[in-house]
């Protein structure tokens, strides 16, 4: 009892201690620049990326069902076409939130 009562008090300092780190979309732009930019087009200025196919930034914000819980998931789930980047939970937050923050205000 005492174990299962000390592992969910640790679970719940480490979710605590993450969730009151915020999100830092640019820090989340420049890991895009740094990784993402060969296939995805990551960037309003950018005019293409040397991969086809992968769905620019703009269009992944611009999907409803594309939320930084639903973006978390997909960017911890290995894909066929996408390299898994191992990225840790920090990078993850900030890559959801510089997707999200390209989002059109008028589509939310």
């Amino acid at each position: 009892m005492i174990v299962r009562i000390l592992t969910a008090g640790l679970l719940l300092v480490g979710a605590s201690a993450s969730a009151g780190r915020a999100q830092d979309p640019d820090a989340g732009h420049r890991l895009a620049e740094k990784w993402c930019v060969n296939c995805h087009v990551v960037a309003p200025g950018q005019e293409r990326a040397t991969s086809t196919g992968a769905p620019s930034f703009r269009d992944i914000a611009a999907q409803k069902s594309m939320t930084p819980m639903a973006l978390r998931v997909f960017l911890q789930t290995p894909h066929d076409r996408m390299p898994d980047l191992h990225l840790s939970h920090d990078e993850i937050d900030d890559l959801s939130a510089y997707i999200v923050g390209l989002r059109d205000p008028g589509k939310s």
